[in-house]
């Protein structure tokens, strides 16, 4: 294992932070007005500019060097800032890694022994980090009067302190390096962030929603495959600890997922789908964060054909609990999308705000025509493109390339003067459908999604018609 740091610096940390500020504007290449045009965008070459990739990459390391809560707002700038930043700044972002070295026991032992009291000595908690990210680090504990091994995802020291004092310190990096304007739409757009990062370190919520998407997932019944939540250990619970289950598994990405039989990952690829849409059509209760890292595969022998594998979902720090009126609009946009009923589904993003009414019949087109790109896999057999099906008449997902064609349309998109920047809830949702049809890609599965779909939509469609009756 790397080398680990003994502590956090919390208190060098803004200092560090006007150190940052002063490198970047020191440069002083962002006050010459003219390549501040084309890192705005504003300029005709700006997407390929040369001195703006440099800047940005300049940014991104500052954020980097700082690290913690740092590394983790510049991965949600570049997963939730594509309307209001630069194309450069939200390339640079997404090679912010979050490979970070964990905190050598010493520096946390006595604040988890704080955060647990006496139920700490209930524990044998191994030292040595299995896993660590930006905000917390997970540790593995046995149980001393059972044996049991449990997971401890232990929130850094200190972090609900700073955490917002850091995003307001990154807010101003970003104003005072010109890369951001200022105004209302920001304002709303970096609040609705903030929120979401708060949601990030409230274990206690983390933990109900983990317990109540366990209760929602035990009411699907597939034949020859399941889903499993890791039970939540209440006993062991604080605002900085979080106790689970541990569960064995391999990454979607192992090389020996890869040699399943086709069947087998057509079912684990079917079953990631088919979630997606209980989730959106049944429950209006989505896990957002769709990196492989949050879930597992419980595989049966892996000789075999066919088996009863099992797909473990992780992490719910970050949840979208839908309203009903999003629900409503979000549903109408997909069901008209697969009907090809433009005018519905321009309906349905005028009522989720990613239209104005008064949009030009162009901004509705571009709009229309990208969701009805990100929806291909879903369509009618007939309606899917040719070179993309194998001999059977099924989708290839790896081989459609979709999330590689969907983004550059996107990234187009945000360029045209009909853009307007969507509600950061739907942003999640795209979010969670990239990350959903990106997992059946790596399975390299072959299937049509559309008897799927539909047969949730035809369900939600007979409880409103009955809704209005």
């Amino acid at each position: 294992m790397a080398k680990k740091q003994r502590g956090l610096k919390s208190k060098a940390i803004p200092r560090s932070l006007s150190v940052s500020l002063a490198g970047i504007r020191a440069g002083g290449a962002l006050a010459v007005d003219s390549a501040v045009q084309k890192v705005m965008r504003r300029g005709a070459d700006s997407d390929d500019s040369e001195f703006a990739r440099r800047e940005a990459r300049r940014f991104v390391r500052e954020l980097g060097k700082l690290k913690g809560t740092y590394v983790k707002i510049g991965q949600m700038l570049a997963l939730f800032g594509e309307q209001f930043l630069p194309p450069a700044l939200v390339e640079a972002l997404r090679d912010l890694s979050d490979q970070t070295e964990p905190l050598h026991w010493d520096a946390l032992e006595s604040f988890v022994r704080d955060s647990l009291g006496d139920r700490f000595n209930e524990l044998e908690i191994d030292p040595e980090a299995i896993a660590a990210a930006s905000l917390a680090q997970v540790h593995l504990a046995k149980v001393r009067a059972t044996g049991d091994w449990i997971c401890l995802k232990l929130q850094y020291p200190g972090l609900a302190d700073v955490i917002d004092s850091d995003f307001d310190a990154v807010v101003r990096m970003l104003l005072l390096a010109r890369w951001v304007k200022a105004g209302r739409e920001l304002d709303d757009w970096l609040e609705s962030m903030r929120t979401h990062l708060h949601h990030e370190i409230d274990y206690r919520r983390e933990a109900a929603l983990t317990n109540r998407m366990a209760s929602l997932v035990k009411g699907i019944d597939v034949s020859g495959f399941s889903y499993q939540v890791p039970q939540i250990h209440e006993e062991f619970c604080t605002d900085t600890v979080l106790a689970l289950e541990f569960i064995e598994g391999f990454s979607v990405t192992d090389p020996d997922v890869s040699r399943l039989s086709i069947e087998r990952r057509n079912t684990l690829a079917k079953g990631m789908l088919d979630l997606f849409f209980y989730e959106l059509y049944d429950w209006g209760f989505l896990q957002t964060d769709p990196n492989f890292g949050n879930y597992l595969l419980r595989l049966d022998d892996r000789r075999r054909k066919t088996g009863d594998d099992v797909l473990v979902l992780l992490d719910f720090g970050s949840v979208l609990d839908c309203s009903e009126d999003f629900l409503f609009h979000l549903r109408h946009i997909i069901a008209g999308g697969l009907q090809q009923d433009v005018p519905r589904l321009v309906d349905g993003l005028i009522g989720l705000g990613c239209l104005q009414p008064d949009a030009s019949e162009e901004g509705r087109q571009m709009f229309a025509d990208f969701c009805l790109n990100l929806l291909e896999p879903l369509r009618q057999q007939e309606n899917l493109p040719a070179q993309y099906l194998n001999d059977s008449g099924e989708y290839r997902w790896a081989e459609s390339r979709l999330m590689r064609r969907a983004g550059k349309q996107a990234a187009v998109s945000t360029t045209s003067r009909h853009f307007t920047p969507p509600s950061r809830d739907f942003a999640l949702i795209a979010r969670k459908l990239t990350g959903v049809f990106s997992f059946i890609a790596v399975l390299e599965a072959e299937f049509n999604g559309h008897d799927m779909v539909m047969t949730h939509i035809r369900r939600w469609e007979a409880l409103e018609q009955r809704g209005r009756q």
